[in-house]
């Protein structure tokens, strides 16, 4: 009777849950539909931060979340600096949000830059959860997951499928500029 030998699993040299977390197409698939969904969270957010005064005037909007973070203290050093900094300069702070979320959104969207991008959602989504976490009727879990959820992306290099990195890396990787490594890196 012949014996057969079993064909040893296929390596990439990653640890194979690794293997397991990110081989095949549903993989893929799902990673994509996340950071395009993050993406899409993040465009829709920014919609409601309306210049010129962001909610200041009516107190409501971004004005009243950042008024969260002073009447409902999660952490007193953020407390103080909501206070002290951001409610001072309210309408620079308001233009730096509506900038910094409307980037986040369409580079998460478009997969471009997406580690650095996933990171710039991590702390956003800590800041956020820093001013609201102690408010009357939020659901703390929304951050934590927000935050989780641009952790993975990060890990994953989610745009490397379905997204703009994965198309321009070989570009990047073919040229030596420092300018090339920085976005291999933010990819």
């Amino acid at each position: 009777m012949a014996t057969t030998t079993p064909t040893p699993p296929r390596t990439t040299g990653h640890p194979p849950v690794l293997d397991a977390a990110v081989d095949g197409h549903a993989s893929a698939l799902v990673l994509g539909a996340v950071r395009i969904s993050l993406g899409v969270l993040w465009l829709t957010n920014a919609g409601w931060k309306t210049p010129p005064d962001f909610g200041q005037e009516r107190g409501r909007g971004l004005f009243a979340f950042v008024s969260d973070a002073v009447d409902h203290p999660v952490f007193p050093p953020w407390s103080w600096f909501a206070r002290e900094v951001i409610l001072p300069n309210f309408r620079l702070f308001g233009w730096s949000v509506l900038i910094v979320e409307a980037c986040l959104g369409a580079f998460l969207l478009f997969g471009l830059g997406t580690r650095f991008w996933a990171l710039v959602g991590v702390a956003q989504s800590t800041a956020i959860g820093l001013s609201v976490l102690q408010t009357p009727n939020e659901w703390p879990w929304s951050y934590y997951l927000m935050v989780l959820a641009h952790l993975a992306i990060f890990a994953t290099a989610a745009g490397r499928t379905l997204g703009l990195d994965g198309v321009l890396r070989p570009a990047w990787a073919a040229r030596p500029s420092r300018w090339s490594r920085l976005l291999m890196r933010a990819s």
